[in-house]
């Protein structure tokens, strides 16, 4: 049976009629595809605004009023260096049930937007310093800055102890790592070392992709290390710098909104929604490489409790290090810390011996005049 075609049994017409009627055609073909075009417009903007508001309501609930920081123009343009201290508290995960947790995670972020890269620098969770905005004179490990006068007092203290600028941070319970880790499908590392923890299996050098489970288990690790707390840091670099890239490189739109409300009460941090937007869209290139360091410290005991006592020579390091990639001028270190260290080896505290020494606090410390950053 023939197909019939439109055109059969159709009177000739003219040419000029005919032209009309294809343009007729052409124009209510071109207004559909315009329609069509402009809902799907509408759908995404609606989408996107969508989006754009539960993720402002959830990163606005993360934030910290009460440490407030007045953010100048400019000051995240994708140019301007700055730091962060981020802060991880052992709670929410794995057993752990502690309504507050010392902070034993402290890192320093500094982001270099310069020679396009960021740099995680770790401060031992046992490391001795000074607890600055404390009502007297008080020397704790740095993880108690946390419990004991909060965010505020853990960025006075780490920026007491090298010498560094900090007004921002950001802080995150295990329980949101192990769900953010989630959301992005999980990441991959080479372990560097192997062991079993937690019942999770890892072994040195062979590719893992870790789940939240998992790459807390990674890094939470720290007896069983030959390098003990330092090789748990070392680990924890690993995972955040893991963690970084996976982000970074996924189209994470149709994500973003169940993340951060997943993470939202796991999350604090003194950095506003735009200012992230701002950090988010500037400095994307700085994610590209990453430098790994830490403060390398020195067994000792004060009043019979294991601390890590940071040298002077050590802490002028990373005080120069970090200060550099900040385009700040290098100054010699003056604290609380280089005084008791001054103290200690003039009775005899010899920090190139690698056993345990015990260390003498002297609470006659005074605080010097205050100097440029």
């Amino acid at each position: 049976m023939k197909t019939m075609d439109h055109n059969d049994n159709q009177p000739i017409r003219k040419r000029v009629a005919l032209h009309a009627e294809k343009h007729r055609k052409k124009r209510r073909i071109w207004a559909w595809v315009l329609s069509v075009f402009a809902l799907a417009t509408v759908v995404v903007a609606a989408y996107s605004a969508y989006v754009y508001v539960r993720t402002k309501n959830a990163i606005d609930s993360t934030y910290d009023s009460s440490n407030h920081v007045q953010i100048k123009q400019g000051e995240f343009n994708g140019q301007r260096k700055f730091a962060v201290l981020l802060l991880g508290t052992d709670t929410g995960a794995l057993d752990r049930t502690e309504k507050v947790g010392n902070s034993d995670t402290v890192i320093i972020a500094v982001v270099n937007p310069e020679k396009k890269r960021y740099t995680l620098m770790s401060v031992p969770r046992d490391t001795m310093a000074q607890m600055v905005g404390a009502e007297t004179f008080q020397i704790e490990k740095i993880n108690a800055a946390y419990p004991l006068g909060g965010a505020a007092m853990s960025m006075a203290s780490v920026s007491k102890l090298v010498n560094v600028p900090i007004k921002y941070y950001a802080l995150v319970n295990m329980k949101g790592i192990m769900r953010l880790i989630r959301y992005v499908g999980g990441i991959d590392i080479r372990p560097n070392l192997s062991f079993e923890y937690g019942g999770y299996i890892f072994k040195k050098n062979q590719l893992t992709h870790m789940g939240g489970g998992g790459a807390l288990a990674y890094s939470r690790m720290r007896y069983d290390d030959p390098k003990g707390d330092y090789g748990r840091q070392q680990r924890q670099r690993q995972v955040i710098t893991a963690l970084i890239q996976k982000t970074i490189s996924l189209n994470t739109l149709t994500k973003l909104d169940s993340v951060l409300t997943s993470i939202s009460g796991n999350v604090k941090t003194n950095l506003t929604f735009a200012a992230l937007q701002q950090i988010a869209l500037n400095y994307r290139d700085t994610t590209k490489h990453a430098k790994s360091d830490y403060l390398h410290g020195h067994n000792a005991t004060i009043d019979d409790v294991s601390y890590q006592v940071q040298s002077t020579k050590e802490l002028q390091r990373v005080s120069d290090y970090l200060r550099a990639e900040l385009g700040l001028k290098l100054l010699p270190l003056k604290n609380n810390e280089t005084y008791q260290n001054k103290r200690n080896v003039a009775r005899g505290f010899d920090f190139s011996n690698i056993a345990t020494q015990e260390y003498h606090l002297y609470l006659d410390y005074a605080e010097p005049k205050a100097g440029g950053n």
